[in-house]
């Protein structure tokens, strides 16, 4: 049998660091023959509902999804929602209450940023911000693009050549944002059962997102986690290697938890990143694993 073509983990412009609409993606996702996609925006359902229907339009199986950001054991990570009722009024409200959040560090983001060496204005950054909310993607594309630094030794890493060149963007913000990095400010998140009880009452199947990438090698966590009502594992992702891959297959095999697939394609911010290049072989079975569990 031919194995399905599925992207269980992409981002439109609702995510702060996505580049195209939700109704877009579906449209580059036919084009590029997947049969069941989901969008699964960072803190937001604004793209799901117009997605949803130009889906339906190309006869495309849509899964209604969002990737929620929390805390547990004092680690910051992201659980992806499947199957969920977008349209609880909940999700609005944890989006409203994350972006105030993100719009009121913006600026200390800017001051932390400058005191690396730079002198960069609000309204450089305003240019590539439509949500006025500033990531560390952002910093990094104005940074590489202002003439004044082209030479300055903090960014050679990032320019072609560098050895984070390979997604520039997506690594400065990982250097330089990410929890216990210079320039990251900390938002109060929800914790992991709060976002497992939102989920869980829209109806939805909670999946931990790219663990490898997002556990930061504290692995035996993830045992905890399954215990607190984590019920799937993200185990084909852009980011992982073969042998993370296969480590939380086995633990998902345990567990009986549902596998997933995802690019976390996003577009500029991660240009080696693909829609379907999550390097799973495995999609019809986790095709009829979304058919048992009522995603699909």
């Amino acid at each position: 049998m031919e194995q399905m073509r599925i992207d269980l983990h992409m981002h439109s412009d609702a995510s702060i660091d996505g580049e195209f609409t939700g109704t877009q993606l579906v449209e580059m996702c036919h084009e590029a023959n997947i049969n069941i996609m989901a969008i699964s925006d960072h803190n937001s359902i604004k793209s799901v509902q117009a997605a949803k229907k130009r889906a339906v339009e190309l006869k495309m199986s849509y899964i209604e999804a969002v990737e929620l950001d929390c805390t547990y054991q004092g680690l910051n990570f992201h659980v992806v929602g499947y199957g969920i009722d977008s349209t609880n009024p909940a999700f609005e409200q944890l989006e409203h209450t994350m972006r105030q959040q993100e719009l009121a560090l913006s600026a200390k983001k800017l001051a932390l940023v400058n005191q690396l060496g730079f002198n960069l204005s609000k309204a450089q950054m305003d240019a590539v911000a439509p949500h006025g909310i500033y990531a560390g993607e952002m910093f990094c594309e104005v940074l590489l693009a202002d003439p004044r630094y082209q030479d300055h030794e903090l960014l050679k890493p990032y320019r072609e050549g560098g050895t984070r060149y390979e997604g520039a963007l997506v690594n400065f913000h990982w250097d330089y944002f990410a929890q216990g990095k210079p320039c990251y400010l900390e938002v109060k998140l929800p914790s992991l059962q709060e976002i497992l009880t939102l989920i869980h009452e829209s109806g939805g199947l909670a999946v931990l997102a790219h663990p490898g990438n997002n556990l930061k090698n504290r692995f035996e966590l993830f045992d905890d986690m399954v215990k607190e009502g984590i019920q799937g594992v993200e185990c084909y992702s852009s980011y992982h290697t073969p042998e993370v891959t296969e480590y939380f297959r086995n633990k998902a095999k345990e567990y009986n938890l549902l596998i997933t697939c995802g690019s976390d394609f996003h577009g500029k911010t991660k240009p080696h990143v693909q829609l379907g290049g999550h390097g799973c072989i495995e999609t019809n079975e986790i095709v009829e694993q979304l058919k048992q569990r009522n995603i699909i």
